[in-house]
């Protein structure tokens, strides 16, 4: 009698057998999207590639959450598998020298222009999933049940997948029992990583506005001046990690942005500056966010300034895989490729939105992360002790994964993990 691993192997094996015949066409996709990247909540182009792409293929598709794409793949009874990419791209300005390269601008929210880049890889998401959907398409007698493929905005922003589920995402497309996503790094290709339990922290980020009293540079003494209360406002908030949090907890916070004045000899009569919160634990967040609101407060009282303006500009929860799920989809993976090609990885700083949409479902979910660096130049560089120098991460303008066998592992494995739910 054939196990039902070995059945969805082979069913695995049966759909990736097309990969040579249309890894072109990957290939092209994602070149495409990174050169035409765009930012969070504005991605029009992308969302009507991936309609125009998945309406070739027959698949019902509608826009949910604003430039978000659904697109609902049904064959015959059986189980329902969501799998998430997400879309957006970064405000950076690519320094990789590819021939492909961003040259593609875009406007912030508060009106700046900037340019843009996808710095994060979420144009190799795209472009696997889409990829995995035409070989799925394509072999509709390997596998049964529905996949329900979600095109996420606004990841970066931590707006997407809210706006998704708030735009009756599970209302309009069939409710899942799993939800699946993975993302690109700069560890080595041909790996994966992954986490049971909690797997990405929290985050939190504002926006402060500082108010003051503006002047002539040469008279300092009929200013208030914000820029000096910002400067002590930001010295003072390093303090909360070292001498706030308990070492055995973890917390980082982090000063991204400060923008204040226009000329060296006027002081302004604003200052702003934006800051990043990363915690694992409910209670350590909520005490660094008042001690951050305590140290803002107090430094404006202390310049005898008035109140700042403290404005939310993202949350993001704690993304916690399914053990169950995230053993079984690890363990097909690890079948299809090699057991040492599949790895417990570290408990990540960084979030994700993905889980928003598995518990707005009440499905369970997991979350992996593939090597995108080749995997001599990560071997030399680990040996030399030089990654952080010369393996660019994600969010680096040099961020750059290498085509193959980086998408290649990508369509497996998200042909994998969605198999290993729908085969017969």
């Amino acid at each position: 009698m054939t196990s039902p691993d070995t059945t969805a192997r082979t069913a695995a094996e049966t759909v990736l057998a097309g990969l040579d015949d249309v890894r072109s066409s990957l290939h092209g996709l994602y070149r495409h999207l990174h050169a035409h990247p765009e930012l969070s909540m504005q991605e029009h182009e992308t969302a009507r590639l991936i309609e125009s792409h998945l309406a070739e293929l027959g698949v019902a598709t509608f826009r949910c959450g604003g430039t978000g794409v659904v697109g609902v793949l049904e064959n015959g009874p059986g189980p329902v598998v969501a799998f998430r990419a997400d879309t957006d791209a970064l405000p950076i300005a690519e320094q990789t020298g590819l021939d492909y390269a961003s040259s593609a601008t875009g406007v912030l929210a508060d009106g700046t222009e900037t340019q843009v880049m996808h710095g994060c890889g979420h144009d190799t998401h795209t472009a696997s999933l889409l990829i995995s959907a035409t070989l799925l398409a394509r072999s509709r007698h390997a596998w049964s049940g529905t996949i329900v493929l979600i095109f996420q905005p606004g990841e970066e922003i931590a707006a997407g997948a809210r706006a998704m589920v708030d735009d009756g995402l599970w209302d309009r497309a069939p409710r899942p029992d799993v939800v699946l996503g993975q993302h690109v790094g700069p560890e080595p290709a041909r790996t994966v990583q992954y986490r049971t339990g909690t797997s990405a922290s929290m985050a939190d980020s504002w926006q402060v506005t500082m108010f003051g009293r503006g002047a002539h540079g040469s008279q300092p003494h009929l200013s208030v001046d914000p820029i000096v209360q910002v400067a002590h406002t930001i010295t003072r908030i390093q303090t909360i990690a070292a001498r706030e949090v308990d070492p055995m907890d973890s917390a980082v916070v982090t000063i991204g942005r400060i923008a204040g004045g226009m000329k060296e000899n006027v002081i302004p009569d604003s200052t702003m500056f934006t800051v990043n919160v990363r915690t694992f634990d409910e209670q350590v967040r909520e005490r660094v966010l008042d001690s951050l609101r305590r140290i803002i407060t107090a430094e404006a009282a202390a310049s005898g300034a008035p109140e700042p303006l403290i404005t939310e500009l993202s949350t993001f929860p704690r993304l916690v895989n399914d053990e169950a799920t995230t053993t079984r989809v690890m363990t097909a993976l690890g079948e299809f490729w090699g057991p040492d090609s599949v790895g417990e990885g570290q408990l990540l700083m960084g979030s994700e939105d993905f889980g928003v949409l598995g518990e707005a479902a009440g499905a369970p979910y997991c979350f992996w992360f593939i090597g995108g660096t080749d995997p001599e130049l990560y071997a030399k560089a680990e040996a030399a002790g030089t990654i952080p120098s010369s393996v660019a991460g994600n969010h680096s303008p040099f961020f750059a994964p290498e085509i193959e066998p980086t998408l290649s592992r990508m369509v497996e494995a998200a042909v994998v993990g969605m198999v290993t739910f729908l085969h017969d």
